[in-house]
């Protein structure tokens, strides 16, 4: 090795150890004070807070305190608060540590008895020390109860004052006595940049400096411009190249959405490099620094809504889109949505260019008012065309009709709302309620705008599971893309509120109150304890569904157990697993139980009168799977219901008739009525076929016959071997009965058939009659069916040479010629 190689690395090796032992130094104090015992926390400044409380209360007596004074102090009460929180936390765990040390000894000596002297000392000391505990906790309460109430009175006062601000009543911009004010003010703000840029230009050394940065002045502008012109065209092409390409299929719609978001990285890039570019300039003052500081987000608004319009209209006929309208109403949505940006960008450039401190009322209502009415008049043109979404696009003719979405029945919905909110802002505003106009109609725009994007990104999720799964339609109705749709409208709902008016802080104070929770019992349940259980019973119920398919799947079919028995062991595990996760659960969450009990009484009381039915179907269930009397895949005959077993539960079970359907019968009827198993032990079973010959046919020929034509059939078994057994003397025929044992007993129907065709054919071959039955019907009024009248003779009967006597008429079989005859049984003619 080279010395000076060995060398570095033993001074490289010596420094690292240095370094180790430097550390280990630094921490031992930490350390040591860590074993002597837990540091006591530091309490708030009770001084200071009551000084800034006192301020803060006097403040909100001045009816003239600025809301900006008003801010900056609710920020100090906050901050105030949470150190009140973090101290009721820090004491809340020490003092719950003391109790259980407490109750630890035992409960209190009572009247007369004697507590040993060392537990008298110790339950003294205890009791002292919780005192002393409870001392901070009691202020630290006390203070945050007190902020409470000054936060929330600052955030009412500041609501007042928004809303008197949103309600105030200026000079109406139709009046023509205030248009010269507001030409006044845009000629002086004009003016204003005109001299701001002239007397920069005048300055001595400003063409020095200009002329050092003319380079990057230079550079900046040419690649903003570019960017500006040319970047989202660029984007354009390649998204819908993208969409229309058919070497992408999967995934492509998904790629399409990531490739456009260059729509937006371009002239953002571009819109930056020009504000720079103008600073660079050098040619600057406060109202041009300002709207230089504007240029982005004013520039973007028009970007961003065209980049919307183009995901919400898109000009592909590939995609899928959430809005069903034609071609043309697309276009005009296209259209429609960059003059949204534009009329949102007037409206971030009207405050710096205008300054309106400075102006009048009048000029400010002379000069807002056009942008609210074009606003209004965009808003009216998109809420007709929402109006005109097709709630049904049917792919082709036969393709069934869809039912609504809540989707579909919101658009038209939303459409009217946004003809009404256009009718409106521009009414209000000629009367002379500008504010309440500008807040009307720009919120609204903002809605629109967040809920575009919502549905965008709710589409670019669908694209991607449709990738993942590789079936387009079936993730549209998937579960997932649902749930993610419903977080994203959850999610966006404090941005909703900040458009509409609601400050950031009142936000963040619903926020802090949600994580505060509810107190339920002695137990207080926050979002944090929330989570923590929904956490441990997932992960209980993965793990039981785990153990679960390992036994079903890899021990139990190893082993002699019955299928009915080892899906019997694979439910009960998982409702014990299920039951262990739950405890589990609120174990982790720190939810006590012991407040349950009152309500576990009542409702066992409710279960014993109410729910006994489900509980008896419940317990029923449970010895079905434990007994096994009726397995899946048997033949149960239940009351008049006979078919298979398909499934059995804890609450009923299914059974499939022979026609296909399915029968739900309660357990309860299975464990306390008759029940026919068919296939409990083995499948074979007895068949009875019934077969009928004409008086005068040799019976022992008969019976030979049948004989031979059973015990051809493979199913029959035969031990015991089948007998053919000649039965009675019926009334239309000699009664024989095939009577044998199927292996299966399942075959049953198609044995039954193929014997009674071989009789058929054996019959016809043999010359055995099969007969039917004969019935004579009596007419007691014929002159009814011939139409001739009673006292016409009838014509006499054919002479005959040995007439028969004839039986008397079967008087069921008679009737008077007044009703319709009777229907003839049925005599297999």
């Amino acid at each position: 090795m080279n010395p000076s190689a060995a060398a570095s690395s033993l001074s490289a090796c010596l420094a690292r150890l240095a370094a180790l032992l430097l550390v280990l130094c630094l921490s031992l104090p930490a350390l040591a004070q860590s074993t002597n015992g837990p540091t006591e926390v530091e309490g708030p400044d009770y001084a200071r807070w009551e000084a800034t409380a006192g301020l803060a209360e006097n403040l909100l007596a001045n009816p003239s305190t600025p809301d900006t004074v008003l801010s900056n102090l609710r920020s100090e009460v906050v901050a105030f608060r949470s150190e009140f929180i973090a101290t009721q936390n820090a004491h809340r765990d020490r003092i719950d540590a003391l109790r259980e040390q407490i109750e630890g000894l035992g409960p209190p000596p009572a009247e007369g008895e004697v507590e040993a002297d060392e537990i008298v000392a110790r339950r003294a000391e205890l009791n002292e020390r919780l005192a002393t505990r409870q001392a901070p906790l009691l202020a630290a309460s006390e203070a945050q109860r007190r902020a409470d109430v000054i936060v929330r009175a600052i955030d009412r006062v500041m609501r007042e004052r928004q809303a008197d601000a949103l309600l105030s009543l200026w000079p109406s911009p139709l009046n023509p006595a205030n248009w010269s004010a507001g030409a006044n003010a845009v000629i002086s703000s004009g003016l204003t940049l005109m001299g701001e840029a002239h007397n920069a230009w005048l300055h001595p050394n400003w063409y020095q400096s200009f002329r050092s940065d003319l380079p990057l002045f230079l550079g900046t502008l040419a690649l903003s411009v570019l960017l500006l012109t040319r970047g989202r065209a660029l984007a354009v092409r390649l998204t819908l190249r993208l969409l229309d390409s058919a070497a992408i299929l999967r995934g492509r719609e998904a790629a399409a959405y990531f490739v456009s978001l260059a729509q937006l990285a371009m002239p953002l890039a571009g819109l930056w490099l020009l504000s720079q570019a103008i600073l660079l300039s050098q040619l600057t003052g406060p109202t041009i620094e300002a709207l230089a500081a504007v240029l982005v987000p004013a520039g973007m608004a028009i970007y961003a809504a065209r980049w919307l319009s183009l995901q919400v209209f898109p000009i592909s006929q590939n995609v899928d889109v959430p809005l069903r309208l034609d071609d043309s109403e697309r276009r005009q949505g296209r259209v429609l949505a960059p003059v949204f940006g534009l009329v949102y960008a007037l409206y971030l450039l009207y405050e710096p260019f205008i300054q309106p401190d400075a102006q009048s009322e009048a000029a400010r209502a002379v000069v807002i008012f056009p942008i609210v009415v074009l606003a209004s008049v965009i808003l009216y043109r998109m809420g007709r065309l929402l109006m005109r979404h097709k709630r049904h696009l049917a792919r082709t003719e036969t393709d069934p009709p869809e039912s609504d979405s809540l989707f579909d029945r919101l658009v038209p919905i939303a459409g009217k709302l946004l003809v009404i909110v256009a009718v409106a802002a521009t009414a209000i505003g000629a009367v002379g309620y500008i504010p309440a106009a500008v807040q009307l109609v720009f919120s609204t725009l903002g809605s629109l705008a967040l809920i575009a994007f919502v549905i965008v990104v709710h589409g670019l999720i669908v694209a991607i599971y449709a990738a993942i799964v590789g079936d387009a339609a079936a993730a549209s109705r998937a579960l997932v893309p649902a749930l993610a749709g419903l977080l994203l409208a959850l999610a966006s709902m404090p941005a909703l509120a900040m458009i509409w008016g609601l400050r950031a802080t009142e936000i963040l104070e619903v926020w802090a109150r949600f994580q505060a929770g509810f107190a339920l019992g002695e137990t207080r349940i926050s979002p944090a304890n929330i989570l923590s259980f929904l956490l441990a019973f997932a992960i209980g119920y993965v793990i039981t569904r785990a153990v679960q398919m390992m036994l079903s799947q890899s021990v139990l079919p190893k082993t002699t157990m019955e299928r009915g028995a080892q899906k019997a062991v694979v439910s009960g595990v998982g409702y014990i697993g299920i039951f262990a996760a739950a405890l589990i659960a609120f174990s982790t969450a720190g939810i006590d139980l012991s407040g349950l009990a009152i309500v576990a009484g009542a409702l066992s009381v409710g279960i014993g009168f109410g729910l006994q039915n489900i509980v008896s179907n419940f317990v029923s269930g449970v010895i079905l799977l434990v007994e096994r009397p009726v397995s899946e895949g048997d033949w149960v005959e239940v009351g008049t219901t006979m078919g298979t077993v398909s499934r059995i539960s804890v609450r009923s079970t299914v059974i499939e008739t022979f026609d296909r359907t399915e029968v739900i019968v309660p357990n309860s009827d299975l464990i306390s009525g008759t029940v026919t198993n068919y296939t409990k032990s083995n499948t074979t079973g007895r068949v009875i076929i019934p077969v009928g010959v004409a008086y005068g046919t040799d019976t022992r020929r008969v019976e030979k016959i049948l004989r031979e034509i059973i015990e051809a059939q493979p199913i029959v078994s035969l031990s015991p071997p089948p007998t053919v057994l000649f039965q009675r003397f019926g009334a239309d025929s000699l009664e024989f009965e095939i009577r044998a044992i199927l292996r299966d007993v399942n075959f049953s129907l198609r044995v039954k058939s193929e014997v009674n065709h071989e009789i058929a054919r054996r019959f016809v071959e043999e010359g055995i009659e099969i007969p039917f039955a004969q019935r004579d019907i009596w007419l007691r009024n014929p002159e009814v069916l011939t139409g001739r009248p009673a006292s016409e003779p009838a014509a006499p009967p054919p002479a005959e040479t040995d007439p028969e006597p004839q039986p008397p008429p079967d008087p069921e079989l008679e009737f008077d010629g007044t009703d319709s005859p009777p229907e003839a049984e049925d005599s297999g003619r």
